[in-house]
């Protein structure tokens, strides 16, 4: 645990320590009573209707020390051993290397060492890089020079290099626009009269600024270098209706259409806060009505360009490049449409995975559909087998019966009307015999989505029926598993 204190912290540990009894803590601060509680320096106990804290002996010596008594504990115990560690540092350069060769991945790791250990492996490192220890192709490194871990490791610094992606192509902006991007033409020839403020967001047809107006230019000449560059690269420069969940809320925006993916973009200027000064007409109307609220604050254009996706737009925050301390907008460039071709990338990248997830669902579902016609026609020929068993059995026992009841007069004759009705029987026999006819496969039973609703799960209308009205397998995709 680390054992420094935050001012907040620190604050309210003086305030404990200078108390001669316990002091309550305010809801609000129970935060930081609980950190300086998990750091041992106060213990809080509850009293009444809230809690109370006192110092502990710990944070007293902290108090005295500046120093948690665990941190000078744990500083002894490491530099208790730390002769002892240097004694197993490498002698030189050479046993160094031959250690890191001998690692598995050529490094070596020392856990925060004491003085003399560290002092030991920092004299093995120089000596290698001084005396020639390491091989010409590989590289020594060596980090946690002053405190922390010494980790040591060699690399091969070619594959390193080549391991590292390449530069960003720079986009250069020109010191004045001879022949402007068509979008920039259109847009100098939309902006308004205004001497303070450009705002072209909505205008159709160009592209989407909210500056300053001695932004313009610079602002101008940024995109014709950047919309000149995507064009170069082959991708669209277009201005298109933003659509916010489904509908269309009346703001054009510029976008680059990269392989099918339109990623808008926006350039704006940012503001400072600053305190407002009311004017004349604020302050005599507020005296004419005391309900009129003055603004504390006004929204300053500070001169900091910020290029990226426009607000309330899908991309918001997602790829956004600004003028700062350390680069201008214009050095961004490149990285920007970087961004936008990474971007595209990963949605075309998510658009096939989501067009082989549809694939394989409509894969399966017409396999399935498959599978359950083949039960549906196994289930029917097992019903009609039974019936035509069930059938002759029946046959037979009418033939039987028959006999029985011709061979009962024991040669007598029998009278007229017994005769027609065995003959009868015995025609109707032959008529349900299945043996007294050629026997053939049954006809298959409709295929339709009511008739296989019993045997198919799921939702029947996903996708296109793949049987036609006389049953037969017709799937509108190639791809779909045939029926055997």
């Amino acid at each position: 645990m680390k054992y420094t204190l935050t001012e907040q912290q620190a604050a309210m540990f003086r305030q404990i320590a200078a108390a001669s009894s316990a002091v309550p803590i305010a809801p609000k601060s129970s935060n930081t009573a609980w950190a300086l509680e998990q750091r041992g320096l106060i213990k809080r106990s509850w009293r009444g209707s809230g809690h109370v804290a006192v110092v502990t002996s710990d944070g007293r010596y902290f108090l005295k020390h500046g120093k948690h008594p665990k941190e000078v504990q744990a500083e002894k115990e490491r530099l208790a051993g730390d002769a002892e560690q240097a004694e197993r540092a490498p002698a030189d350069g050479a046993e160094l290397i031959a250690r890191l060769q001998s690692a598995t991945i050529w490094k070596l790791t020392v856990p925060d060492p004491g003085p003399q250990t560290r002092g030991r492996w920092r004299a093995a490192f120089y000596d290698a890089l001084h005396h020639d220890h390491v091989p010409g192709e590989l590289k020594l490194r060596w980090t946690g020079r002053q405190r922390g871990d010494c980790v040591f490791t060699l690399v091969y610094e070619e594959a390193e290099k080549a391991a590292q992606p390449p530069p960003v192509p720079t986009i250069d902006v020109p010191d004045v626009l001879g022949r402007p991007h068509q979008l920039v033409r259109a847009t100098r020839k939309a902006l308004g009269r205004s001497k303070t403020v450009v705002d072209t967001r909505g205008t159709p047809e160009v592209i989407s600024l909210h500056v300053s107006r001695e932004q313009v230019d610079r602002a101008l000449r940024i995109m014709h270098a950047l919309l000149t560059e995507a064009e170069s690269r082959g991708y669209q420069v277009e201005t298109r209706t933003e659509h916010h969940r489904g509908q269309a809320v009346h703001q054009m925006v510029m976008v680059i259409v990269i392989r099918g993916h339109a990623l808008p973009l926006a350039i704006t200027e940012q503001t400072t806060k600053v305190p407002h000064e009311p004017s004349t007409q604020e302050i005599r109307q507020q005296q004419r009505n005391p309900w009129t609220r003055i603004p504390k604050y006004d929204h300053e254009f500070n001169g900091r360009l910020e290029l990226g996706a426009p607000a309330r737009s899908w991309y918001q925050n997602s790829y956004t490049y600004r003028d700062s301390a350390r680069w201008t907008l214009e050095s961004r460039l490149g990285h920007l449409l970087q961004d936008l071709e990474q971007r595209a990338a990963a949605a075309e990248r998510r658009q096939r995975e989501e067009e082989l997830r549809k694939a394989e669902q409509r894969r399966r579902w017409y396999a399935a559909v498959a599978q359950a016609r083949e039960r549906q026609v196994e289930r029917h020929r097992e019903k009609v087998l039974v019936e035509q068993v069930e059938a002759r059995h029946r046959a037979a026992e009418i033939r039987a019966f028959c006999r029985a009841a011709r061979t009962r007069a024991d040669g007598a004759s029998a009278a007229a009307e017994e005769l027609e009705w065995l003959q009868w029987a015995e025609a109707y026999a032959d008529r349900i015999d299945p043996l007294c006819a050629q026997l053939v496969t049954p006809p298959d039973p409709p295929a339709s989505r009511e008739a296989l609703r019993a045997l198919l799960q799921g939702d029947l209308y996903a996708h296109p029926w793949p049987f036609d009205s006389k049953g037969r397998w017709t799937p509108p995709e190639e791809e779909v598993a045939q029926r055997p």
